[in-house]
């Protein structure tokens, strides 16, 4: 209990940080410049793209592991408004868009190690993990634990991740009439502020659950169960502004940015052609396995590209909640995308006998 009350208390110290308050002070101005020059989901391209530029260039910067908590638990609730009896009706029809998720990977996972074993002399293990098409974090302990080039890993899945979500926004604003979902009819008066701490509490019991029993993305999962199971049994339902949409992209935004702290601008070079190549071949591969998905579900192709992305499971729900691209749905694939990676990454590595 000592422990976990000195790291709170460590994390609650990091908020008043030079770090982080250089982080808020460069993100928001570079959110403006954004909105300023029309760039879609303008909070959060952004900010990534001035901390990742502020990070290359040697300023000390970092995200609070409780801040980014924090703003996960949101994401968590705003998805939470769209659970419904109906929605777990509809689950059903995911089974076959699941078993495509899982194909999926396991084809990603063998062309893309392929590639990069034959063409940017990647070693086998740094090459499976570099080739699954997300779950960079659960993947970064699996690699370490293998004794792998954990920096050619990182870096791969940090510039897959930039590529990603920079060029979905603009296919969504090219394809579709949806706008960024801000709107301001909320009631601040009407709502039931007791429901808000109701939501919170179950939301951080779930997550300590999914923690302690390694449910992938225990934070975003965590939330989600809790909200849906509230919402459903009519216990507790409570919708956040729409305007804390975008605090959550900037924050979501400027962490993607932090992630190249330890980095060094020759190290993203040397893997970032590669890493491009690989990319595009994930992409292509997702988008047929989106329209494989159209065959089995009645769902937007925006949603199913979203939910087939290859990586950035709270970005890309940040962006199906600022689009309103079914972001529930969105979630459950994401969700059972880092599930089956970090079922198959083993196995794979198993029968290619890349263990030692």
């Amino acid at each position: 209990m000592n422990l976990l009350i000195k790291n709170f208390k460590n994390n609650l110290s990091q908020i008043l940080t030079i770090k982080f308050i250089s982080v808020l002070i460069i993100s928001f101005p570079g959110a403006i410049i954004a909105e300023y020059l029309n760039i879609p989901i303008a909070w959060f391209l952004g900010p990534m793209i001035i901390t990742s530029i502020a990070a290359l260039s040697g300023l000390k910067i970092m995200m609070p592991k409780i801040v980014l908590s924090f703003i996960l638990i949101i994401l968590g609730l705003h998805i939470g408004n769209y659970i419904d009896q109906n929605l777990f009706d509809q689950m059903i029809n995911w089974i076959w868009t699941s078993l495509i998720m899982l194909i999926y990977i396991i084809i990603c996972i063998l062309i893309v190690a392929k590639y990069l074993q034959k063409f940017a002399n990647y070693g086998k293990k740094a090459s499976i993990f570099s080739a699954a098409p997300g779950a960079l974090g659960p993947l970064m302990i699996l690699a370490e634990n293998e004794k792998t080039d954990l920096s050619q890993v990182a870096t791969s899945h940090l510039i897959r991740l930039i590529i990603i979500i920079t060029v979905i926004p603009f296919i969504i604003v090219n394809n579709s009439d949806n706008n960024i979902l801000l709107n301001n009819d909320f009631n601040y008066i009407a709502q039931n502020h007791l429901n808000l701490i109701l939501l919170i509490i179950a939301s951080l019991f779930f997550i300590f659950i999914f923690d302690k029993i390694r449910i992938p993305a225990a934070l975003l999962s965590g939330t989600l169960f809790a909200s849906g199971l509230l919402q459903i049994t009519d216990i507790a339902s409570y919708k956040l502004p729409d305007e804390t949409v975008n605090f959550c992209l900037l924050i979501l935004g400027s962490s993607v940015g932090c992630r190249f702290a330890e980095k060094t601008v020759k190290e993203i070079a040397n893997n970032s052609l590669h890493s491009i190549v690989a990319t595009t071949v994930l992409i292509i591969l997702g988008l047929f396995a989106s329209y494989v998905a159209t065959l089995f579900v009645d769902t937007n192709i925006l949603t199913l590209i979203l939910s087939f992305s290859p990586g950035g499971i709270y970005e890309v729900a940040v962006i199906a909640i600022a689009f309103d691209l079914d972001p529930e749905f969105v979630a459950f694939h994401h969700i059972i995308r880092l599930l089956f990676i970090l079922i198959t990454i083993p196995v794979v590595l198993k029968i290619l006998n890349y263990k030692n």
